[in-house]
């Protein structure tokens, strides 16, 4: 009949057949729609101009300067169209006569019900079904108008010329409907009402979200009442009574503030008891489906619907278009998420900041510490090596190494000073929102400071302890076994590898994504933890106040509380520097980690079994300047990622970045010691 691209008016007409197979009209449908977006005109003049201000959507009117804005193509070529049905009756009849019969045949309920909706409030399934409908081509064989809307709208721009129909040309669009009783969409739209009430009642009555909204959103039983308030307002309008209609329409629409006051109160429950990406995405659902409640509320109570039937329709492109977007689903759904675990990283990391000589003696201490068992761990790890194990074994048990030593340190209360960025950059994120006014961008500043002085001594003090301790063990070998533990061929393996010459650089980068990652697992298993009140669980569950007694199981309560978080963070980070390296090189990728503690230890076990001698060879020292580079590469890569998702969870945009630095560096020149030693007072 025509051409996929053919735009051939005069073909489209001649096709327009209704007593065809349901499947041809509905192709006859898209064809048409592709024709007013797609097809060129002999006059292509624009008509009478609209006239908007610069940036303004073509729907809005405002006063004051306006630029002329010609009307939509797709506008112009529906009004040739209907000037061209107006002068042949015959093809005006059988246009109207496609439309009709599609529409007794189509299910419209879904149209009005279901599109932009989840089949199930889980997001994960949503993810899903977006992936399908990206991937699968679509079939104008169907009944569901849902799904004939798609093909029918599948650009966003279709939203803008369906709002800029004019209310002379809308009214002339009843030519194109002149076979379609009335009656029927109204019928298919009340029933699309009950299908969202039920939908909202099962959701609002539904244990996972009904437990977590406000209870005295819930006292008048809005839920429970909505769908008989529904059913009062749909018998008055079907009766057209009225005299019942206002009492009954304003009971309604008060059980629709009410549900959406007792869904607004849901985030905030969450926010102090743990986020569910899966319960923000069935209220934002339950939301959506409200406003839906009401679009279609106003079209039914309209006295001369059409305008509102427009903006209805324009709505739903909108909707269609959004509901394509994978992007739009996580970005939305996870930010929530995202700053709940950078704010729980922000509590954490404000142990790792010290603001006063106290505190920065501390942190030296607890970073010795961290030091001393990172030296045994450099031992254990060339034990392993030693084994001979195959990759993804000698993997695991040097992850498993890692992990003990972390959580050794996590429990004797000392610190890794890698361990520190990730934590420590939401908390710094959070001083941001202040600086606005100058007192407050010297707090952020003064905050940097404290920050990269914290920084320094955690890194002094692991390095500090953790090469001369491993010197130390390599030279009590010598003296009592006449050779070291690290032997001269492992020495010589770790001036190799460690080089500045090689990729170990590159490898501490990677190891600054592996810090951060391990910080966003912490938070997660710790929002996970709180969510699902596992502390409230370990304090009153019979059977564990039973085996542990009341006292010990309450104690046991807040120590997990306290380092779930902690725990987590370590564990995940041993077994990542242990695992990843064998796990990708499995599939080809070489790549290994460089934590700047772990190879200062390694290249003083190097130094004790080759001697006093390495000093005056520059292998050395280019393993002392690559040790130098992970340390930076470490620290900076973790914080840069975890600064970065704290900014953008809390909407956070760093616009004034060049006072920010002026401010800086003001500092560095005024008090440059500030930066690695603490002031007096």
């Amino acid at each position: 009949m025509w051409k996929s691209r053919g735009w051939d008016l005069t073909a489209l007409l001649n096709a327009a057949h209704p007593r065809a197979p349901l499947a041809e009209r509905n192709l006859w449908l898209v064809r048409l729609v592709e024709w007013l977006r797609h097809a060129p005109l002999k006059d292509d003049r624009p008509t009478a101009p609209v006239t908007v201000p610069a940036g303004a959507p073509l729907s809005v009117q405002v006063e004051g300067p306006v630029v002329p804005i010609p009307t939509p193509l797709p506008v112009r070529r529906l009004k040739y169209l209907l000037n061209l049905l107006e002068r042949h009756p015959e093809h005006a009849a059988s246009f109207a006569g496609v439309i009709a019969g599609v529409w007794a045949e189509v299910d419209a309920i879904s149209l009005f019900a279901e599109v932009g909706f989840a089949p199930r409030m889980a997001l994960w399934g949503e993810f899903l079904g977006r992936i399908r409908r990206r991937v699968l081509p679509q079939s104008a064989d169907t009944r569901d108008l849902a799904e004939l809307f798609e093909l029918l709208f599948p650009h966003e721009e279709d939203a803008e010329w369906i709002n800029a129909v004019d209310d002379e040309l809308l009214k002339r669009l009843s030519l194109l409907f002149a076979g379609a009783p009335e009656g029927d969409w109204r019928e298919e739209m009340r029933a699309a009402v009950t299908v969202l009430v039920s939908s909202v009642r099962a959701a609002g009555l539904s244990g996972a979200l009904r437990a977590r909204m406000d209870p005295t959103r819930l006292a008048s039983r809005p839920f429970r009442n909505l769908a008989t308030a529904w059913e009062q307002v749909e018998q008055a309008l079907v009766e057209d009574d009225r005299a019942a209609l206002p009492a009954a329409l304003q009971y309604l629409r008060a059980l629709l503030d009410e549900c959406r006051a007792a869904v607004r109160s849901v985030p905030d429950h969450l926010e102090e008891h743990g986020v569910s990406v899966d319960l923000m995405f069935g209220v934002e659902q339950m939301q959506a489906r409200l406003r839906r409640v009401e679009d279609l509320l106003a079209v039914l109570l309209a006295p001369h619907p059409e305008r509102e039937l427009l903006r209805l329709v324009a709505s739903l492109v909108s909707v269609v278009h959004d509901r394509r977007s994978i992007r739009t689903l996580f970005a939305r759904h996870y930010s929530l998420l995202a700053r709940k675990v950078a704010e729980r990283s922000a509590e954490t990391g404000e142990h790792y900041i010290t603001r006063n000589r106290d505190e920065y003696r501390d942190m030296l201490r607890r970073a010795g510490g961290g030091g001393l068992v990172i030296a045994g761990t450099t031992f254990a790890k060339f034990a392993i090596m030693a084994l001979g194990l195959s990759a993804f074994w000698g993997g695991f048990w040097a992850g498993v190494n890692y992990a003990l030593s972390f959580v050794i340190i996590l429990l004797l209360h000392w610190t890794v000073a890698t361990k520190q960025p990730a934590m420590t950059a939401p908390a710094l994120a959070e001083k941001l929102r202040h600086i606005d006014n100058d007192s407050g961008l010297q707090a952020f500043v003064d905050e940097v400071v404290h920050l990269f002085r914290s920084q320094t001594a955690g890194i002094i003090g692991n390095l500090a302890l953790a090469a001369p301790m491993v010197l130390a063990v390599q030279l009590l070998a010598w003296l009592s076994f006449g050779k070291p533990l690290v032997g001269v061929e492992d020495a010589e393996h770790v001036l190799h590898s460690l080089t500045v010459l090689g990729p170990s650089l590159f490898f501490a980068a990677f190891t600054g994504v592996l810090l951060f990652a391990s910080s966003l697992i912490a938070g997660w298993v710790e929002n996970w933890f709180v969510f699902h009140r596992l502390d409230s669980a370990i304090a009153w569950n019979p059977r564990i106040v039973a085996t542990l007694g009341e006292n010990r199981a309450k104690r046991w309560s807040r120590w997990w509380r306290e380092n779930i978080s902690g725990l987590t963070a370590n564990i995940s980070l041993g077994l990542m520097l242990g695992l990843v390296p064998a796990l990708l090189g499995f599939f080809g990728l070489p790549l290994e980690v460089r934590h700047v503690t772990l190879s200062s230890g390694q290249l003083a076990a190097a130094a004790g079994a080759l001697g006093v001698d390495v000093l005056k060879h520059w292998p050395f020292w280019l393993c002392v300047i690559s040790i130098l580079g992970t340390g930076l590469l470490n620290v900076g890569v973790s914080f840069y990622l975890a600064f970065k998702v704290a900014l953008r969870s809390r909407g956070i945009k760093l616009a004034d970045r060049k006072r920010v630095s002026a401010a800086i560096w003001a500092r560095v020149r005024s008090q440059p010691l500030s930066f690695l030693v603490p002031p007096k007072s």
